[in-house]
């Protein structure tokens, strides 16, 4: 796909890889919306996108409401005239162990993270059919691909997010939508920020404009996913489908300083 004046709306954009893929497509002459549930922090988002004259518009909505889905949407097409591509990014994690996480933060996860993409990509598809070349982007997370510990109901909700987007991409194959998956890995965004792993665990974080960068790509190339983490996580990756057990085993050998660095990592 060539992103030169495509119509774009990005959920979760004021921060982080969100803000990072709006600032990508810009670059590459797409028109963008992005949408933020902190006003102050989207109204600086859309300020700092804007400062060269980039045609992005802020919109203040939480997507996991019907009614932040709807003004979402509604706002995108009434600015942009149409929508190309959907990226949904927005997201929350709450680590720690599944014994103390409250069942409200469990359900702040599924809502956020899986019914909301879900819902808007179900509202969003008539008119990303009306292009004839539309594209759904749905950010999960490495853990959808290799289940963490103390991650168990974040890996639920982002690997059931790539599974929904493999599917939808079989079933809308021919028919003038595309899905894409994007698989960060550790990334430096404020949502990491509670968090205290580092390489020593396993999470070595890049900048959000190395994933966003990646995406771009992967648009440009119509690829089915991004995965980031390079040859390690590749590896990784091989190791959990072949060898699952050894992978229990080398996270067992860590788990104790993982748990204390990620038990208080929590963004929702």
């Amino acid at each position: 796909m060539i992103l030169e004046g495509k119509r774009v709306l990005i959920t979760g954009g004021s921060s982080g890889i969100g803000f990072a893929i709006a600032r990508a497509m810009l670059a590459k002459g797409a028109r963008v919306a992005i949408t933020g549930r902190n006003s102050e922090r989207l109204a600086q988002a859309v300020r700092d996108l804007r400062g060269n004259g980039l045609p992005v518009t802020g919109v203040q909505a939480d997507v996991a409401t019907p009614e932040g889905r709807s003004q979402s949407l509604d706002k995108a097409i009434e600015v942009l005239g149409g929508l190309d591509v959907l990226v949904n990014n927005a997201g929350g994690v709450r680590a720690g162990r599944l014994e103390k996480t409250t069942e409200v933060e469990i359900r702040t996860m599924v809502e956020v993270d899986l019914v909301a993409p879900i819902l808007l990509t179900q509202a969003a598809l008539p008119h990303l059919r009306a292009t004839g070349d539309g594209l759904v982007v749905n950010v999960t997370s490495g853990i959808a691909l290799i289940g963490a510990p103390f991650y168990a109901t974040y890996a639920a909700v982002k690997a059931g997010l790539a599974r929904f987007g493999e599917a939808l991409r079989r079933e809308l194959k021919g028919e003038g939508v595309r899905v894409l998956t994007l698989y960060p890995g550790a990334t430096d965004t404020p949502m990491m920020q509670s968090s205290k792993a580092g390489p020593e665990l396993g999470f070595t974080r890049e900048p959000p404009e190395a994933v966003a960068n990646a995406l771009i790509e992967g648009i440009q190339a119509s690829s089915f996913e991004v995965i980031r983490g390079g040859e390690a996580r590749a590896k990784m990756i091989a190791a959990n489908r072949d060898d699952p057990g050894a992978v229990d085993e080398r996270f067992l050998t860590m788990k104790s300083a993982l748990e204390e660095a990620v038990s208080g990592h929590s963004a929702l």
